[in-house]
């Protein structure tokens, strides 16, 4: 059973799920993501960051949901039928990304990934790396999917993943 293991972590090696937000592209590891889906409809959560805009149903599972525009301090643009939620697991807990369209999964080996320039600390602790895909494509934004959230986003967002905070509170309050 190792051996699979071991073998589906070197398939996933270097690949990363590609996808936009305007102009730019990111990447995040192939490794994190569960699925890709189209928007569902969103209940707002009261009392949790801006930028996440509340949580969705899928299959049963309550997936808090959010908007990596609004994330990375970028204007709100109203979703489309482009629009797409990629639904990723950080430490045990599902979390939807919804950004502007899926491009594709690339594999960029490690030899063509630099670290992010200088610029300002705060504007570059997202981001992990930038990939160089060659063919003279745009250059990728390798997430650092481990600080996209603090702990306390993670706190609130399992907050609002688990409805059964709410009415402990309802019952308290009785």
């Amino acid at each position: 059973m190792s051996e699979e293991i071991l073998e589906e972590e070197d398939t996933q090696k270097d690949k990363y799920l590609t996808f936009f937000l305007g102009e730019e592209t990111y990447g995040i590891d192939i490794h994190v993501v569960m699925e890709i889906i189209g928007i569902l409809p969103i209940t707002k959560v009261p009392e949790v960051p801006d930028y996440v805009q509340g949580i969705i149903n899928l299959r049963g599972k309550i997936i808090p949901v959010v908007d990596m525009r609004l994330r990375f301090r970028r204007a709100f643009r109203p979703y489309t039928d482009r629009t797409c939620v990629i639904v990723i697991n950080v430490e045990d807990m599902l979390i939807g990304l919804i950004i502007d369209g899926v491009s594709e999964v690339l594999t960029i080996p490690a030899e063509q990934v630099v670290p992010p320039p200088e610029l300002k600390a705060a504007q570059n602790r997202y981001i992990r790396g930038i990939g160089k895909p060659g063919d003279g494509q745009k250059v990728v934004l390798l997430l650092d999917w481990q600080k996209l959230f603090t702990e306390e986003d993670q706190a609130a967002m399992n907050g609002a993943q688990h409805g059964d905070a709410a009415p402990q509170a309802a019952d308290e309050a009785k």
